[in-house]
């Protein structure tokens, strides 16, 4: 597979672009914030973003290349243990210096090295394809970008307007329909011939039992129907794990719902607003998708059933939680180097989610895409769509 340089250069400028337009509503002390650890300061992001480009590609390509900042790979590198040392993911609030104009700085210098080291050079396709990992990793971080600003914002005592380019509350259109889809053999994976990422590949073939899944993703006011037949108390209809996180962080609604008066309200980043029932439900995890799915007499669909049905499916509004275990296809193959801790090494404990979100960056979503989060995230733009149970 070749790779059109001009074509990636454009994308890289865009891309870069995109990114600073996602923070520009934001006020400085917003830049440096960090409510928990999951959550990284946008500061961070912008850093981090630049630190890819500048250590795995201008770095290795050019000889005698001087370092922007000789600290900054230590301050921006997220968990690439073959690059070395790197400040704790817990500390990532405590990073006062640099300050965000010299982030900002930083940013603009190496997009530039980027820029004229693509135009001047005739590049190899392995540099074009990790030039396209390093867009699409910062595409990633859009969207990780508005999830954390929600977290950030949705936890000050103020629940301040975002007013940036995310309009993610959807009315949910469809009415309920349920698409079959026959016993038979499915080609699960990506082919490879367009960028993906490694978890996507090999191209495989996955037995499915003939099933039913839903045209439509489960609403605000489906969910409310839940909490009010009593499903965050009741221990039967939650995983055992589920159950102890619900009782434990005493969970009673998803992320950023607040009940007033007998209605509930939720943050926004249009502000704190009043959840509208028609509404796609959105901000759950996967124990409260499997919980509800059980209350319904349903079930979640597999990744691979997700897969098969996705062409028949209107998705793209939230992240599907499916019931799929984040493992390797067969026949993959963790690259070597640092490039090689992107996906494999997280191939444990965390569930498969399929589609992609509001907040997705623009051309970052494909149907074998596959996010992984633990079960207990509810910060992600995270919803649930149901498959009826089988009888084998």
């Amino acid at each position: 597979m070749s790779v059109d340089k001009n074509e990636v250069l454009k994308q890289f400028i865009a891309t870069r672009n995109y990114t600073e337009k996602i923070v520009e509503p934001l006020a400085v002390g917003d830049f440096e914030s960090q409510p928990v650890e999951w959550v990284s300061p946008p500061k961070w992001q912008l850093g981090h973003t630049t630190w890819f480009f500048e250590q795995f590609l201008l770095a290795e390509s050019i000889s005698d290349y001087k370092w922007f900042d000789d600290d900054f790979a230590f301050l921006f590198n997220s968990y690439y243990n073959t690059i070395g040392k790197r400040v704790l993911r817990t500390d990532r609030g405590n990073l006062t210096r640099p300050i965000i104009e010299e982030v900002f700085t930083y940013r603009k210098e190496i997009t530039l090295r980027m820029t004229n080291w693509m135009s001047d050079n005739e590049l190899s396709d392995q540099q074009l394809k990790l030039i396209e990992l390093g867009i699409n990793h910062e595409q990633q971080h859009q969207e990780l970008l508005i999830t954390d600003i929600k977290y950030i914002l949705g936890h000050s005592p103020l629940f301040p307007v975002y007013d940036g380019i995310a309009k993610v509350e959807i009315e949910n259109a469809n009415s309920q329909e349920w698409i079959s889809l026959k016993e038979g053999t499915y080609s699960i994976g990506n082919e490879g011939k367009k960028f993906c990422y490694d978890n996507e590949l090999s191209k495989h073939q996955v037995f499915l039992h003939e099933f039913e899944i839903s045209n439509r993703l489960v609403s605000n006011g489906d969910f409310i129907e839940f909490i009010e037949a009593g499903g965050y108390t009741n221990f039967d209809y939650w995983l055992d794990e589920g159950w102890a996180w619900v009782k434990e962080k005493k969970v009673n609604s998803p992320k950023y719902w607040f009940q007033e008066n007998g209605d509930w309200f939720h943050y926004t980043l249009a502000g704190y607003k009043k959840v509208q029932p028609n509404d796609v439900l959105c901000h759950v995890s996967y124990y409260e998708a499997v919980a509800y799915a059980e209350w319904k007499g349903m079930r979640l669909p597999t990744e691979f059933e997700w897969e098969a049905a996705s062409d028949k499916l209107d998705w793209g509004s939230r992240w599907e939680w499916c019931a799929s275990s984040y493992m390797p296809y067969p026949g993959f193959d963790k690259p070597g180097g640092a490039v090689g801790e992107y996906n494999g090494k997280f191939m444990v404990n965390q569930m498969v989610l399929r589609g992609s979100s509001a907040a997705t960056a623009p051309n970052h979503s494909r149907k074998t895409y596959r996010n992984f989060f633990h079960p207990h995230f509810q910060w992600q733009f995270s919803g649930i769509r149901l498959a009826k149970k089988q009888k084998i």
